[in-house]
């Protein structure tokens, strides 16, 4: 639909564009009031967590932060050795380019939110702007590369925390289902999406899924981890996309 509209006349497409730059606009002012009232509802698990099991919970919730968060990061150190071998850009240009997004990440755990400096920081990376504005929001709406990894390691987790032996076999379903599942996931902060992401996953694993309700209660810690990788892989499939494509200068 997109391509299709660069093919009507001027005043129609400029007509569509100043619409879905409304509707976007918006649904970013959409998210703002999400953000604005998931911290009450976490803290209301939150809450009921603690008041139920006390601080005898508290190191196993931080255990799964750690080891759920350290996937996202294997994430995030391999995107700046994707963009080194195959954008041609070293870790500290990359970082340079990318910390204005990651710090929107780190605030909103949102990658749509993240778009608009995702975008600058490419393109101070010397991204051109074909890749810039079509393989960027295309690489933001459909690949999310810690979202296979880190939502198994959440359902591999509630396994071992309910003393489920998973065999390789179920393990492969996982995986697969994983892969599947993160494609239609929304760009938002994980509080809003991280049931309907993992439970699929869980079900087709055999694991329960009450036990995710609980680490709702905690999932701001390893949705920051999470945003900033996807953000970093993002911008660095883009640039190696843009130079495979002689888009970079």
């Amino acid at each position: 639909f997109a391509f299709a509209i660069t093919r009507l006349p001027d005043a129609q497409r400029m007509m569509l564009d100043q619409f879905f730059n409304a509707v976007a606009d918006a649904l970013l002012i959409l998210i703002q009031w999400v953000l604005a009232l998931a911290p009450l509802g976490v803290f209301a698990l939150a809450l009921g967590v603690g008041a139920k099991a006390g601080l005898a919970a508290f190191g196993a919730l931080l255990h799964y932060v750690l080891i759920v968060s350290s996937v996202g990061a294997v994430i995030w150190i391999l995107s700046y050795v994707l963009t080194y071998v195959g954008a041609k850009r070293g870790p500290i240009a990359f970082f340079k380019a990318s910390a204005r997004a990651q710090a929107v990440a780190i605030s909103t755990q949102s990658s749509l939110a993240s778009l608009p400096a995702m975008v600058n920081g490419v393109k101070a990376m010397g991204v051109g702007e074909r890749s810039a504005d079509v393989v960027l929001p295309i690489s933001v709406a459909l690949f999310r590369a810690t979202g296979p990894c880190m939502n198994l390691a959440v359902a591999i987790y509630v396994a071992h925390l309910m003393g489920i032996e998973l065999s390789f076999g179920v393990l492969a379903i996982g995986v697969a289902v994983a892969a599947i599942t993160t494609m239609g996931a929304v760009s938002l902060p994980g509080s809003i999406s991280f049931i309907t992401s993992i439970a699929p996953i869980c079900i087709a694993m055999g694991i329960p899924i009450e036990p995710l309700v609980l680490l709702l209660a905690i999932e701001t810690f390893p949705d920051i981890m999470r945003t900033v990788a996807n953000v970093s892989a993002d911008m660095s499939v883009t640039a190696t996309i843009a130079r495979s494509e002689g888009d970079m200068t």
